[in-house]
């Protein structure tokens, strides 16, 4: 699950970034409402929730709101500033925001509200993602599947291996490139290995390798890569 932040004051963007990156999430942060926007543009990157601080450089986090909707765009957002009045509050629902938090605030409530605006979301209101006999609980960031025996086997996943199956579940029989990938799974800004991808798919594939699974995720030379659903 990834989510744009959008604040200007380093100490509280580093803290919010950490808080978030800590819970599993992917966090593409931004200093300013102008390289936000572009954010929002970019065809290649689909975010699941967005925080936006009222003052910002160049757009504005309502300005940014109101750009979002104009365009029937349903991205849950949290608005974040230290305006606290009633009329501040009712300005920035009217624009469009989902949940609004005053300025000084808790980590834990943070991210009580980012769960609560993900609840909302069609998409993610189960709290599982099942594909065969392969499920994805996101209650407790874990991985399980019914073996043989009708047992329920857990596999350990890192956070980066149960995001990268997650993107492969919500995206069955699809070719998915190496640039998509690394533009969905892997933060703004940073500079993984040219083999980054290969090596993690190469470890997820271990982690879910038993006799009858070899291909679930099959390699399709010169293109990228496809999960394979029949073999779940």
């Amino acid at each position: 699950m990834r989510v744009l932040l959008v604040e200007d004051e380093p100490d509280l963007g580093a803290a919010i970034k950490r808080a978030l990156y800590q819970s599993g999430y992917i966090v593409d942060w931004v200093l300013s409402g102008t390289e936000a926007w572009e954010q929002l543009e970019n065809q290649w990157t689909q975010y699941t929730l967005a925080i936006f601080d009222w003052l910002l450089p160049g757009l504005s986090g309502i300005e940014l709101l109101k750009r979002l909707r104009g365009q029937k765009r349903p991205l849950p957002v949290l608005m974040l500033t230290a305006k606290d009045s009633m009329e501040d509050k009712v300005t920035g629902l009217d624009a469009g925001a989902d949940d609004y938090l005053v300025k000084p605030f808790g980590m834990p409530e943070l991210l009580a509200r980012v769960r609560a605006l993900q609840r909302r979301q069609p998409q993610l209101q189960s709290q599982q993602l099942q594909v065969g006999n392969l499920t994805l609980d996101y209650s407790t960031y874990s991985v399980w599947r019914i073996d043989q025996a009708g047992e329920q086997q857990v596999i350990p996943m890192t956070a980066k291996e149960f995001q990268l199956l997650e993107y492969f579940m919500r995206h069955p029989n699809q070719i998915i490139t190496r640039d998509q990938l690394l533009d969905q799974l892997w933060e703004l800004g940073s500079e993984p290995l040219s083999h980054v991808v290969a090596a993690q798919i190469r470890l997820l594939r271990r982690k879910l390798a038993i006799p009858g699974f070899e291909d679930l995720i099959e390699t399709v030379y010169g293109l990228g890569y496809r999960f394979n659903p029949t073999k779940v």
